[in-house]
């Protein structure tokens, strides 16, 4: 299940608008698009019953949330301080731009391959909320998927398991816009075991390389009535695991300083070879294989040994320094024979 795409839109402050969180507010969003209702919320200044008239969100008028990957909060390998030049709050992101974004590795027969990295995520994913109206198998159109967590929230993940919600045969695209609203709507709801990478970023970002046939471009969802901007990667399918939770996959790398030395592991980074940025960072797994995940269980070999790891059975046979340290979101995104 691929959530549903949008084009990237402008974002436009709304005027204030009545609590859209009480079971009351839900359930008239929900018949709103059957006609005009008009509901007694209470007295109006004047003493008289004040009429209001409810409408879906439009995503192209609705605000977006300011997403920061990349404070303490959000980031584990990559918070921002003041000497690493990563992005400021809310900033685009253009992950294209090399090191350490994008990282030159070894498959495990030796290939040549390409991954993004998306930093340290866990293996507990975060739902998502997909709308099908009733006898339908597709998504409503025009619909956009709902989240609700964004880097930095207790319980984010890149990576989602697909929730389907069932809505009514003559329910009106953005209509629900948040989490509440599905709860408060008590709409049946069914998680699915599709998961999805779709990690979230500030509007604006880029990360043009895929290794499957999907979009580079951004996706749009809602986040608590607010637009939400993510990416979508699908160079494999994806399905929750025992316990329903992220597969992963071992990957193993080396840096320039052993994490055993003052100022060493990640912040020293990877090994490479001379004059290139190719490191010997070796994945067990490839999109195509058994078992493939982008979430990666981090093996840490000693630098000692990098010109000798050239495939996953050298890289298995060095001397380890640490076994399954982190998991992190690295998609594939490139395989060279």
């Amino acid at each position: 299940m691929t959530p549903s795409s949008s084009a990237v839109r402008p974002t436009a402050s709304l005027l204030p608008r009545r609590d859209r969180r009480s079971p009351a507010r839900t359930l008239t969003r929900l018949t709103a698009f059957a006609g005009t209702l008009w509901l007694a919320v209470g007295c109006a200044p004047d003493g008289t019953d004040d009429p209001m008239t409810v409408t879906p969100l439009d995503p192209a008028t609705a605000p977006h949330v300011a997403v920061d990957r990349f404070s303490a909060d959000a980031g584990t390998l990559m918070v921002r301080d003041a000497d690493n030049g990563l992005p400021g709050p809310d900033e685009a992101i253009d992950f294209d731009a090399g090191a350490p974004f994008v990282t030159h590795g070894l498959g495990p027969e030796g290939m040549a391959v390409t991954y993004y990295n998306f930093d340290v995520q866990p293996t507990a994913p975060a739902p998502i909320w997909v709308l099908f109206r009733e006898g339908e198998d597709t998504p409503v159109a025009g619909q956009l998927n709902i989240v609700d967590a964004v880097p930095g929230d207790a319980g984010y993940s890149d990576f989602w398991r697909v929730n389907k919600v069932s809505v009514p045969a003559d329910y009106v695209a953005n209509t629900l816009t948040s989490r509440q609203d599905v709860v408060d709507a008590g709409l049946t709801v069914e998680p699915l075991d599709t998961l999805v990478n779709c990690p979230v970023v500030p509007a604006g970002s880029t990360a043009t390389l895929r290794g499957g046939s999907e979009g580079t471009g951004l996706v749009q969802g809602w986040y608590r009535d607010q637009v939400v901007h993510y990416f979508s990667f699908e160079e494999a399918p994806l399905s929750v695991s025992g316990g329903a939770s992220v597969p992963v996959s071992p990957i193993y790398v080396t840096f320039n300083v052993n994490p055993d030395v003052e100022g060493g592991g990640p912040g020293s980074g990877f090994v490479t070879e001379a004059s290139s940025d190719q490191t010997h960072n070796v994945l067990a797994t490839v999109p195509g294989d058994a078992g493939y995940s982008p979430l990666w269980s981090v093996n840490v070999y000693d630098n000692a040994a990098f010109d000798d790891v050239d495939d996953l059975s050298s890289a298995a046979m060095a001397a380890q320094l640490g076994m399954g340290v982190a998991t992190v979101n690295c998609p594939v995104v490139a395989v060279s024979p």
